[in-house]
């Protein structure tokens, strides 16, 4: 039987639920609903106008429903009189196809008709810094190689440690917090799972971490480079496939290379094959592309790719491989949607099974130091206008997602680029104005 989430309101003592959704975007959406209401809501969902988010609506479009998913019930831990809920969105009494968590429940039901279960862990990277965004917001992080600094982690106690024992009430099972690699910056890990719980909890874990650190006078940042000279903020994902059951990961094989099945490495393959022409997903903004094609960083690394590659346990590609049974893609910044991020995943991995990608041989190399002498080696793309016209034209993304989706996605995405390229900078005017 579904859950009654009005019954669970009054066990709970829940005042208010926030009804929830992102948008093409990543943008998190919402409707505060008293308690009152929720039985009507979950029934019928909160009313939107599509248009007013960034949807491919018109406002001629009928109202947008978000129908509450009881099972992501989330009950916020520093404000427990609220409830937080992820939606699906409905349009004309159906789901509304192109909307980011329905799109990767779609891709969850191909993958089961495959008797396959697809999970993933997500490694969260975020910036602390002033509530202006104009610098670090401590003065005293000023190492050049500052990760996994001590008394740095510790002065930033107070707040990592609110964020972690959220995750530890909620059940995430958190295990490890750090001081990344760039002055001011945080890792946050919490216990992977199947996608579509990894993706509410990664969206979750974004609005978490922005609401603590606010109420702590800071503010939280996931900008993929929010610091020319410092290391960005990625968002790295350990991917497995599993059986039906979710009992038996089906990438582990200890005879195989690297402790990886054959499945796995079409998988792997998949994700190889389609890498480029999902960067705009994985990597959505104009400001992704300092990350990934950035220049060295103070620490001496970007710690970011920048070509199609993968090995063994090596930070320097785009997909290494850590430990038997999982591999890791480190393409994907803190801007991407989450449930967008997870979606790229399964629709590459089933591309890979269905078709047998072959991963090719792995490079055993330094990336940084050595990645001239790779011949043949595809690139990324250099800006999100690249990305956008590798999506575009990409016949594996377009049987994936749907040309619907994918025309919306492109079309919104370049007006945007479009609209940064009429911002005039700085640097112009600075090499410029004598020409």
């Amino acid at each position: 039987m579904a859950t009654d989430l009005a019954k669970v309101a009054k066990d709970r003592k829940i005042k208010y639920f926030l009804i929830s959704y992102t948008d093409l975007f990543g943008a998190l959406r919402a409707k505060l609903v008293p308690a009152a209401a929720i039985a009507e809501m979950q029934k019928n969902g909160a009313g939107f106008a599509g248009f007013a988010t960034w949807l491919d609506m018109t406002p001629a479009h009928p109202d947008l429903f978000a129908k509450p998913d009881p099972e992501s019930l989330i009950q916020l831990p520093w404000k427990p009189e609220v409830g937080w809920l992820a939606s699906d969105l409905w349009m004309d009494g159906k789901p509304v196809a192109d909307s980011p968590r329905n799109l990767l429940k779609r891709k969850i039901a191909e993958a089961a008709k495959k008797g396959l279960r697809a999970k993933a862990g997500v490694e969260c990277e975020f910036f602390l810094i002033t509530p202006d965004g104009k610098q670090i917001a401590d003065d005293a992080d000023t190492a050049d190689k500052p990760c996994y600094d001590q008394l740095a982690l510790m002065r930033r106690y107070d707040v990592i440690t609110e964020i972690c024992d959220a995750m530890l009430t909620l059940g995430w099972k958190p295990y490890q917090n750090d001081h990344e690699d760039a002055n001011g910056q945080f890792e946050m890990n919490w216990e992977y799972d199947d996608v579509l719980k990894t993706a509410d909890r990664h969206v979750f874990f974004k609005y978490m971490a922005k609401s603590i650190a606010e109420n702590h006078g800071l503010r939280a940042t996931f900008m993929p480079k929010p610091f020319s000279t410092l290391t960005g903020n990625g968002a790295h994902a350990h991917i497995s496939f599993w059986d039906a059951s979710g009992k038996k990961n089906l990438f582990s094989d200890p005879k195989g290379e690297l402790g990886l099945s054959k499945l796995a490495y079409q998988v792997l393959g998949g994700i190889q094959h389609n890498a480029d022409a999902l960067c705009s997903f994985f990597n959505p903004t104009v400001n992704s592309y300092k990350r990934i094609n950035a220049p060295r960083t103070v620490s001496g690394a970007t710690w970011a790719p920048n070509t199609i590659t993968w090995t063994g346990n090596n930070r320097t590609h785009m997909i290494r491989v850590p430990d038997e049974g999982r591999f890791e893609l480190r393409l994907a910044d803190g801007s991407a949607n989450p449930y967008l991020l997870q979606a790229g995943i399964v629709a590459s991995g089933l591309d890979g099974i269905d078709n047998k990608r072959d991963p090719g041989k792995r490079l055993d190399i330094n990336m940084y130091t050595e990645g001239h002498t790779v011949k043949g080696g595809r690139k990324l793309p250099l800006n999100l206008l690249d990305a956008l016209r590798l999506t575009d034209s990409s016949k594996v993304v377009r049987e994936q997602f749907g040309d619907s989706f994918v025309n919306a996605y492109v079309r919104m995405k370049t007006e945007e680029w479009n609209s940064y390229t009429k911002h005039l900078t700085e640097w112009e005017r600075h090499n410029t104005l004598d020409c």
